[in-house]
């Protein structure tokens, strides 16, 4: 009968504190409910997020000064609404220009 050689395992892996952990580390990484996936793709959603909340926050001062500079005078407020609404006075001709579509 042939001699059966035994294999020496290093003490690390037959500590049962250090066999704990790498199974922690396992369970936690991958089969966790809130895994390592999970967390990059939160994060992500959440710096996209912080990139949408800065870009509104921007257009709301905006649109805040904008509003402003409107109701301080009465002639911007006059040129706002013939320009984006095509208000006219009732003495007055619109005439409304469009440039011609792209040609394919």
């Amino acid at each position: 009968m042939p001699q059966l050689k035994y294999i020496k395992m290093p003490r690390l892996l037959k500590n049962f504190f250090f066999i704990t952990g790498g199974a922690f580390v396992l369970w936690v990484a991958f089969l966790d409910k809130t895994n390592l996936m999970y967390q990059y793709q939160f994060s992500a959603e959440e710096s996209k997020l912080e990139a949408q909340k800065a870009f509104f926050i921007s257009e709301i001062k905006k649109t805040k000064e904008e509003q402003q500079e409107l109701l301080s005078s009465p002639e911007k407020l006059e040129k706002f609404a013939r320009e984006k609404y095509y208000m006219k006075k009732d003495n007055e001709d619109l005439f409304i220009l469009t440039p011609p579509p792209a040609a394919k």
